[in-house]
C-alpha cells in the first residue's frame, strides 16, 4: 500500500476513456481498486487486458448494483481515501457508499434524481427550469395518448439508460408503440440493473445541442469549465458523432446554456463532483435534455485538457480524496473529437486510412477500438462507435475542421452476414 492510500472505482465506461480515472489515481500515487460485476466486459481484446492489468491494481467482483454489497467490499480497505464512478448506472450506488463510509461524495438523493430521467424532469419542471413537455407512460396506450398530446414527431426513451441507448424519434403513433415495446421487452437495462417500468415520451426539441461541463467543489461552488458543441447523427437515433470545445456559438448563447444548466443542478440538489448537463438551444430558448452527475464521457475530458489545461480526471481524484482540485481555466485554444461508425451491419473486415488521419495538422489522437471479425452495425447509440479522432487548433472552429478532415481519411470495410449452411 502507498502512503496515499486507496482510490476505488465502481464500474466505468467500456471504452478506453473508462480507464482514465484509474490511471490518474495511480499517477497521483494511490493504490487502485476496481469493483465490478464482470471484468470480462472490459477485457475482450489482448490490448484491453494488458491496459487493465496496468491500471486496475486490485479487482473485487461483487454486485455493484447493490449499495450494501459495495459498502461491504470497501469496508475491508484499511486506508480507503475515495470512491468514484464514471458510470451513470452506478452513480446512486457510489453516492450511498460514500455517505455510509464518510467519504467525499454527491448527495444520494441528488444522485437518484439525476439518474432517473422522470425524476429529473419532474424536479426541474417544479423548480422552473426550462424543460421539454414530457410524460411518463407505463402502457403502450398511455404512450400513444402522450404522443398525441405533445405532438408528433416526439422522442421515446427509457427512464434510466445512458449513451443514447433506446432513444428514438418517432414520427407516428405506430412507431411510438413499437418503441415502447422495444424498451419494455427487457426488465433489465444495458448494464444489468432493473429497468424502471414504462418509457418517457418527450416533446421533440429542434435546435443545436450543447453540454455544459461543471464541477461542484466541497465548498459548494459550481465551477463552469465551458460549453461543448455536440454533433448528432441522423434520425431516428441520436448518436453522438462529435464534440467541439469550447463552443463556437456566440457568448450570449453560451451564457443562456450555462444559466439553464446551473439552475438544473440547483433544482436537483447536486452538491459535489462533476456534472455533464445537456441543453438544446431552441427558438424558444434553452431547454434541458439531461443531467449526468458524472464527468463528461467520450473524449470531452481530453478536449477540456487540450483547450483549457484542466486535467479533469486528475482533479476529480483529488476532489474525491478530500484534496483541493485545480480547476483554473486557461485559454490555450480549441479541441474537437469526431467518431467513426460502421456504414453497414455485418462483420468488420478492417479500418483503413489511420496513417493519413494522423498526418492531418493538429491531430493528437486516432483510435480504433474494434477488431477485424467483430460484429458491427449501423449506429443506433453511442455504444456502436468503433473509432475516434481528436484534433486541436487555435480556436474551436479550427479544431473542428481539422477533426472533420482527419475523420474523412478513415474508411470502414464490412462484409455482409451470411447464413451458415
Amino acid at each position: 500500500m502507498t502512503a496515499l492510500g486507496t482510490f476505488a472505482v465502481v464500474e466505468t465506461w467500456l471504452s478506453p476513456v473508462g480507464r482514465t480515472p484509474l490511471v490518474a489515481a495511480r499517477e497521483l500515487g494511490f493504490d487502485t481498486l476496481f469493483l465490478t460485476r464482470d471484468l470480462g466486459v472490459y477485457t475482450r481484446t489482448p490490448e484491453s487486458r494488458t491496459a487493465w492489468q496496468e491500471c486496475a491494481g486490485r479487482v473485487v467482483i461483487c454486485d455493484t448494483q447493490d449499495p450494501a454489497a459495495v459498502v461491504a467490499a470497501l469496508a475491508q480497505e484499511a486506508d480507503l481515501r475515495g470512491v468514484f464512478t464514471t458510470n451513470d448506472y452506478n452513480v446512486p450506488v457510489v453516492a450511498e457508499a460514500a455517505r455510509a463510509l464518510h467519504l467525499p461524495g454527491l448527495d444520494p438523493q441528488a444522485a437518484r434524481r439525476a439518474c432517473d430521467k422522470q425524476l429529473t424532469r419532474q424536479t426541474c419542471h417544479q423548480a422552473g427550469v426550462p424543460t421539454p413537455g414530457w410524460h411518463w407512460a407505463r402502457t403502450a396506450e398511455g404512450a400513444t395518448v402522450a404522443a398525441r398530446t405533445l405532438g408528433l414527431p416526439c422522442v421515446v426513451k427509457p427512464l434510466t439508460d445512458a449513451a443514447s441507448i433506446g432513444v428514438r424519434l418517432c414520427r407516428t403513433t405506430a412507431e411510438v408503440v413499437e418503441q415502447f415495446h422495444t424498451i419494455t421487452a427487457s426488465p433489465e437495462d444495458f448494464r444489468g440493473g432493473l429497468r424502471k417500468p414504462g418509457v418517457l415520451v418527450e416533446e421533440y426539441l429542434i435546435g443545436p445541442e450543447v453540454s455544459v461541463e461543471i464541477v461542484a467543489t466541497e465548498a459548494g461552488e459550481h465551477v463552469v469549465l465551458g460549453v461543448t458543441d455536440k454533433a448528432l447523427g441522423p434520425h431516428p437515433h441520436f448518436v453522438e458523432l462529435g464534440e467541439t470545445f469550447p463552443s463556437v456559438l456566440p457568448g450570449s448563447v453560451q451564457e443562456e446554456a450555462r444559466t439553464a444548466a446551473l439552475a438544473a443542478l440547483r433544482a436537483l440538489g447536486h452538491d459535489f463532483g462533476a456534472a455533464h448537463v445537456e441543453i438544446k438551444l431552441t427558438p424558444r430558448g434553452p431547454r434541458l435534455v439531461e443531467v449526468n452527475a458524472r464527468m463528461p464521457g467520450a473524449w470531452i475530458t481530453r478536449l477540456i485538457r487540450e483547450a483549457v489545461g484542466v486535467d479533469l480526471q486528475r482533479e476529480l481524484v483529488r476532489l474525491y480524496t478530500g484534496e483541493r482540485p485545480d480547476l483554473k481555466v486557461r485559454e490555450l485554444g480549441g479541441a474537437a473529437s469526431r467518431y467513426l461508425t460502421s456504414p453497414d451491419t455485418g462483420q468488420l473486415a478492417g479500418v483503413h486510412g489511420l496513417d493519413l488521419a494522423a498526418h492531418v495538422p493538429g491531430t493528437v489522437e486516432v483510435e480504433v477500438h474494434a477488431e477485424a471479425g467483430d460484429q458491427v452495425r449501423r449506429a443506433r447509440d453511442n455504444v456502436d462507435v468503433i473509432g475516434s479522432v481528436v484534433a486541436t487548433g487555435r480556436t474551436g472552429g479550427e479544431a473542428a475542421r481539422r477533426a472533420d478532415t482527419a475523420l474523412g481519411q478513415l474508411g470502414v470495410t464490412v462484409t455482409e452476414e451470411r447464413e451458415q449452411l
